[in-house]
Order: structure tokens, then C-alpha cells, then sequence
């Protein structure tokens, strides 16, 4: 926060009035307002700015759309965290966030040896009778949630995993400790609103916007893990490189 306060006002002009009262509000989001700071009401924006209610909605409104922004139902208007970027790429949770230059904390929700269920249980390619661990835990980066996840991984090669520090990289633990390096990983990718347990988790409004990501992680071709997570859509984003193939489909990601 830089502490400059900012004085424009909205003038007739060339330039409608929304636009310019969205560059004033952008100002005061860059240079005098923090992280989940509430935002001036509409009413105090309106006797500010000396503008209709309609234009203060209309400029409030797109920073809303453009993640600057965002709202609490029978609380207000916030100001939003910025967003941390991802490349597409196989790494943990823990070496993302540190090579982003965020401090990455994890709290373990629960951790068990039990039966796989049928989903996992598949994309670990487990018998029925095989053990699995189930390790819940919610990610945080910078001391504010980010990610609630859940894993799964075969009992069998990785004894004693449970007694590990879960709070760490469980890629590094399964590198370190049973030279099991991933190396490659299919992932989906979807977007859902908040349930009311990630919403309490993640300390978002129920039905906000969560980017899920499911994956499963191989070592040597091995499955080693089936994995869901759930992300701040507001907090988190993904960015692609796309390159055009020979014989390349038409669906989404094919348009460039």
C-alpha cells in the first residue's frame, strides 16, 4: 500500500463517466486500499463522485468481473487479493508457491490407511483389497488459503508414509525417502462453486467460484497418485502455452 491518496474526479467528457469512475476506483485499489479492505458504498460513492447510481454499479460491476473486486452478500465490496499465476507444469504445491515468491504453509485436515475408493482405487490401478493413504490437507500461500486437497496413494511401495511430515512437499518426501520421482501426470481441469465445507475452508462466500483440478502423477510410468484440488478461483489462476500440432483438433485450446 503506497498511502497516495487519490483526488480525480469524474468530469463530462468524451470518455463515459463508468470508465472514468473504474480508472478512480482502480487507483484507490492500487494505492490506498489493502487485500479484503471494503470498498466506499455505493451511496458514498454517488455523493463523492457527484454520479448516478447506475454508473457507480456499472464501474463497480466490471472490477468485479476482472477479479478486482468482489462481493459479500449483506457486507459489501471488497477489494481482492491478486492473483497467483500457474504455469501448466508438474510440481508440488510447495515448489510452485516458493518459485512464485510466496511463502507456502500447509495444515493436515486428516491423514489414514483405509480402501481406496473406486475412482482412485482405478487411476492407482489397485486391487480391491490394496490399502491406500488418504491424506486431506488445506494449502495456504502466504498465510491466506488457497487450495483444500485431497490425495490418494498406494500403502504398498510407500511404508510409513503417514509418519512423515504431511505439512512438506509430498513430492519431495516420496523423491527423498523412496526414490520415487514423479515425472509425469493427466490432468482435468473444471471449475465449480463452493460447497459449504471449502467454503468455510477456504473462507469464501458458499457457491464462489473454485478451479478443480484432478490429477493423477506416475513415477517410472507407476501411478503414485490420484489427487483433487480445490482452488480460489479469485486467487489462483492458470496460464498455457498453446502450439498449433498438424492434424490438431477443434475444441477448446485448438483456436489460436
Amino acid at each position: 500500500m503506497s498511502g497516495k491518496r487519490v483526488s480525480v474526479n469524474v468530469v463530462d467528457g468524451p470518455v463515459p463517466k463508468h470508465r472514468q469512475l473504474r480508472e478512480i476506483l482502480l487507483a484507490m485499489i492500487e494505492g490506498e486500499l489493502v487485500p479484503d479492505a471494503p470498498v466506499p458504498s455505493e451511496r458514498e460513492l454517488v455523493a463523492r463522485f457527484k454520479v448516478s447510481r447506475a454508473t457507480v454499479r456499472e464501474a463497480v460491476g466490471r472490477l468485479v468481473a476482472e477479479g478486482r473486486l468482489y462481493r459479500v452478500r449483506g457486507k459489501g465490496t471488497f477489494v481482492a487479493a491478486a492473483s497467483i499465476e500457474s504455469q501448466m507444469h508438474l510440481s508440488s504445491f510447495t515448489e510452485d508457491m516458493r518459485r512464485r515468491g510466496h511463502k507456502p504453509s500447509t495444515v493436515v485436515l486428516g491423514a489414514d490407511e483405509t480402501a481406496a475408493p473406486p475412482p482412485a482405487r482405478a487411476a492407482l490401478g489397485l486391487d480391491v483389497t490394496d490399502r491406500a493413504y488418504r491424506i486431506e490437507r488445506l494449502r495456504s500461500a502466504d498465510g491466506a488459503p488457497m487450495a483444500h486437497e485431497v490425495s490418494w496413494l498406494p500403502a504398498a511401495p510407500l511404508p510409513g508414509l503417514l509418519e512423515r511430515d504431511l505439512t512438506s512437499s509430498v513430492y519431495s518426501i516420496l523423491a527423498h525417502d523412496y526414490g520415487r520421482v514423479l515425472d509425469s501426470a493427466a490432468q482435468t481441469v473444471w471449475a465449480e462453486g463452493a460447497d459449504p465445507l471449502r467454503a468455510r475452508l477456504l473462507r469464501v462466500p458458499p457457491a464462489a467460484p473454485l478451479l478443480v483440478f484432478r490429477k493423477t502423477s506416475y513415477a517410472a510410468g507407476r501411478p503414485m497418485e490420484h489427487v483433487t484440488s480445490w482452488y480460489r478461483a479469485d486467487r489462483y489462476q492458470v496460464h498455457m502455452t498453446l502450439e498449433r500440432t498438424p492434424h490438431s483438433g477443434s475444441g477448446p485450446g485448438h483456436h489460436l
